[in-house]
């Protein structure tokens, strides 16, 4: 049975070395039947979280706050897959996504005990080093305290300009991981 996925792409370059990666990501999802929405929060209006407790009272605008996240929530809540993608900065994922994955918050706020839809989820992620340790640690968090269960992690480091992911080995790692979603 085909499934939803949703991209959370957390970089500024559309053709940069995380997009590469989701872009193969993609392509194999695709090909295995399903079903995948990528949103390039870089190009988006999305606030940060103002941690008002004040959403989860209308699901068609589940967050108090008007921007972009709107063209999100509704994507996010028939996603089966959630992809966090994002190059590595300062030893972490990128603002952009981190201001986005905040701001999913506000769907659990429609649960009365506050619980977050259950999905699965990857990691994909572009580095200058390989100093992922900090993301991971985040990542795992997620999936712990939140309940999603990880379907894998790409992670590749040892690349700076756009088209340094080319020949590498987690190119195709990110193909054969959308690819075995089914």
């Amino acid at each position: 049975m085909a499934k939803n996925i949703v991209i959370l792409n957390g970089s500024p370059r559309a053709k940069g070395n995380t997009s590469a990666l989701t872009a193969e990501f993609r392509r194999g999802a695709e090909e295995a039947g399903n079903k995948v929405t990528e949103f390039h929060l870089s190009g988006m209006k999305i606030n940060g979280c103002l941690g008002c407790w004040g959403g989860g009272k209308d699901m068609d605008h589940p967050c108090t706050q008007r921007d972009d996240m709107d063209k999100i929530y509704p994507e996010y809540r028939d996603a089966d897959v959630v992809v966090l993608a994002s190059p590595l900065y300062y030893w972490f994922i990128s603002g952009f996504l981190k201001n986005a994955f905040d701001r999913l918050f506000a769907i659990a706020e429609n649960d009365p005990n506050y619980a977050n839809p259950k999905k699965e989820t990857a990691l994909i992620m572009a580095a200058e080093g390989n100093g992922f340790e900090e993301s991971e640690f985040w990542y795992d968090g997620i999936c712990k305290h939140i309940g999603w269960k990880s379907i894998g992690k790409v992670l590749c480091g040892w690349v700076t300009q756009p088209g340094d992911t080319a020949g590498k080995k987690e190119l195709e790692d990110a193909y054969n991981l959308g690819r075995s979603i089914k």
